[in-house]
């Protein structure tokens, strides 16, 4: 899912311009984009709940001091029962060793690596594996139950190659094909598919039944279909281009979805990543009944967001642990979103804490679905202690 700063409404004007439109986790860009430094990292026997550090009232001295300690004990131990969706990106190499060191917290792993293409004529290409590393697999998968599922983006398509595809049975066959025989190639377990968000809102009836053909595809290989979804509802209870119609429609042959519960704020409208109780909403709507809701994935950001004068934009970890040695920030606790906010200087950052997703553990828990984060190599190394 790399991420935008947010998820607009979708104007008939924009529709026509939809190849130069990107949503959510679409492509290299901004935040995603920012190399990870060398991350110092150590271990600690006791994990984050027993070092105290899972609190509203966080201490600058133990994020600066902490942060990259986690439990030895605990590092093949997942307490997170429900399915749990890392995605790691290539952009971003610390994640790699993350997926590597956490793999048993993870029932899927997937690397943003693959790109399918089409080319004049009709033919339809899988780009991206060059990128496909078998020793970093290897070490994923070694004794783990972990699944590798990669995501695929359908990219720079536009609203026409849409259309043709769609408008014919066979087209719908070949690009399908061409995707799972690659998946088969390489011996994947599965797929992430990323494509809701790219057109917008529209030809939804039409990517109902393609997703339909995709999904029952791959389960008549068994391998596994997970497909990336915008949020139903946005601020101001605006609704959204996913909505439970959709969901009902493609709930009894996907096998999970990834929702997309965070980008809520944004330069023009600052404030919270993921306000928790906009993430139930967002459950909910599309499963108000428990019913399929086990197959939702609660999106978790591992990024924060920097607000400020003339400034700002996403934040990695590291950006986030060198802002509170050098400025010192005043960390105060939202109740009402549950996350905190560090202040200094007319900036604002919220970037995610224990507390915080702790509390969308706990939430995940109660509403019965499983998490997916964007992206392990954001974080901070603590973080791995609460799954």
């Amino acid at each position: 899912m790399p991420l935008n700063l947010f998820v607009t409404q979708v104007s008939l004007v924009l529709a026509i311009l939809l190849p130069q439109v990107c949503f959510a986790t679409l492509s290299q860009s901004d935040r995603s984009k920012k190399k990870q430094k060398n991350v110092k990292v150590k271990t600690s026997v006791k994990n984050v709940f027993d070092r105290g550090l899972v609190s509203e009232n966080v201490k600058l001295k133990d994020i600066v001091s902490e942060h990259f300690s986690y439990s030895e004990l605990e590092v093949e131990v997942k307490n997170f029962p429900s399915p749990t969706l890392a995605f790691v990106t290539p952009w971003n190499n610390h994640g790699y060793d993350i997926a590597k060191i956490f793999g048993k917290k993870f029932n899927f792993v997937s690397p943003v690596w693959l790109q399918v293409k089409k080319k004049p004529g009709g033919a339809f290409v899988i780009q991206g594996g060059h990128d496909v590393d078998k020793g970093w697999l290897s070490d994923v998968t070694k004794g783990r139950q972990v699944k590798v599922v990669p995501r695929i983006l359908f990219d720079g398509w536009s609203s026409q190659d849409y259309k043709e595809v769609f408008s014919s049975e066979d087209s719908i066959e070949d690009c399908i094909y061409a995707i799972l025989s690659f998946v088969k190639a390489k011996k994947f377990s599965g797929i992430v598919v990323e494509i809701w968000s790219q057109l917008g809102g529209h030809m939804k009836d039409e990517l109902v039944h393609f997703l339909t053909h995709m999904a029952n595809s791959f389960r008549k290989e068994k391998k596994t279909f997970i497909l990336v979804i915008p949020p139903p509802v946005y601020s101001g209870n605006a609704v959204g281009m996913f909505t439970k119609k959709e969901f009902d429609l493609l709930a009894p042959v996907v096998d999970a979805f990834s929702l997309m519960t965070y980008d809520y704020s944004n330069q023009d409208r600052q404030g919270p990543n993921s306000p928790i109780m906009w993430m139930r909403n967002c459950v909910e709507i599309l499963a108000p009944k428990p019913t399929y809701r086990s197959k939702i994935l609660l999106g978790l950001n591992f990024y924060g967001m920097k607000y400020g004068p003339g400034a700002g934009g996403p934040i990695l970890g590291h950006e986030f642990v060198s802002i509170v040695k050098s400025n010192k920030p005043k960390i105060r606790w939202d109740a009402e979103a549950a996350e905190h906010i560090a202040e200094f200087k007319n900036h604002q950052i919220y970037f995610p804490s224990l507390q915080s997703i702790h509390l969308r553990l706990k939430l995940a828990q109660e509403l019965g679905t499983g998490i997916s984060i964007w992206e392990v190599g954001q974080g901070l190394d603590y973080f791995y202690d609460l799954l």
